[in-house]
């Protein structure tokens, strides 16, 4: 039988605890616990259950991580709302309303330094800052839009797509006072999309053209180019977050509504083995692909919901080795 200091050319290192920093197919012996352990990878990303919101809507916007996030606006019954809350990575608290209550707008930033732009009824240009209590109004959108998407930061936030109507391509950028309009817009006009990332490495994915689309681009400050990757489920109306070399997009509006999770490296699109527990769509989000979040949204049957999920993304894990 060959022996691990004939394959890896080392002994087995003997530690009193896990090392704080392993590297994936590093093998150690931990004293303390008298096992065998070490470091690997997960192919797949996980969900948990988290509290759901106080007050169960669709079409908010969102800013911020998994563990501090924000959700602003939104549709609930029996119309648009400007409540806005916070979550701490366990629960939702209420904070000060938008000024201007509205549904579908897009979002960015973070808990303490958010942006909220555009949405509906009536393709708003509305922007609002937000630092950690009130919301203050600032200068609006170039072009007034609904089932818009954006990426950034509150001091330099972007815009792209959404309906008017008809639905645009138009993309504007936002230095912390004001809207420039970039004469080049998305290459595929859409609604409904989603977008992360920041003002100058941004990713466009999905949306109603119509039909729905798994179109992806990537901005780079200036120009968009279309990603040889599409979303494999073309979807619109979606959670979905991270950054340009590492997204995802959970559940949607295609038919059925739908719970399914893919994630993007850059390229191309991977389907998750682990959906969503509650299938919806017009869902808010935050995070990263590693540690995202979705909120809120809408079932055929019942409704609205406050539900809120918690992802963590494929990454290193510790494993215990044990005797086959």
């Amino acid at each position: 039988m060959a022996e691990y200091i004939n394959i890896r050319g080392q002994s087995i290192e003997v530690l009193a605890s896990d090392p704080a920093n392993p590297t994936i197919g590093q093998i150690w012996y931990n004293s303390t616990s008298n096992t065998l352990k070490g470091q690997g990878a997960t192919t797949a990303g996980t969900w948990a259950t988290g509290n759901n919101m106080n007050t169960a809507r669709a079409y908010p916007m969102r800013a911020g991580t998994q563990t501090a996030a924000l959700s602003s606006g939104g549709e609930e019954a029996p119309g648009t709302t400007g409540v806005t809350e916070e979550y701490d990575g366990t629960s939702w608290t209420n904070s000060n309303n938008l000024n201007t209550a509205r549904q579908s707008g897009a979002g960015a930033g973070t808990q303490t330094a958010a942006l909220d732009f555009g949405g509906g009824p009536g393709a708003s240009t509305a922007t609002e800052e937000y630092n950690g209590a009130t919301w203050a109004s600032s200068n609006p959108l170039n072009t007034g839009r609904d089932y818009i998407a954006g990426a950034g930061t509150q001091t330099a936030g972007l815009a792209f797509g959404g309906l008017i109507p008809p639905r645009t391509g138009a993309t504007e950028e936002y230095d912390g006072t004001s809207w420039t309009s970039n004469p080049t817009g998305l290459n595929t006009v859409r609604a409904l999309l989603g977008g992360c990332g920041t003002q100058t490495a941004a990713l466009a994915f999905g949306g109603s053209i119509p039909p729905d689309t798994g179109a992806t681009e990537e901005y780079n400050g200036s120009t968009w180019a279309t990603s040889p990757g599409s979303l494999n489920t073309a979807r619109a109306n979606f959670g979905g977050d991270g950054s340009q070399t590492a997204a995802f997009a959970a559940g949607g509006q295609s038919s059925p509504t739908n719970a399914e999770v893919e994630l993007y490296d850059g390229t191309s699109w991977t389907t998750n083995p682990n959906s969503l527990a509650t299938a919806r769509f017009g869902a808010g989000n935050s995070g990263t692909q590693a540690a995202g979040l979705v909120f809120g949204g809408y079932r055929p049957v019942p409704g609205y919901t406050g539900a809120t999920e918690e992802f963590t993304g494929p990454g290193p894990v510790i494993v215990t080795i044990t005797a086959s």
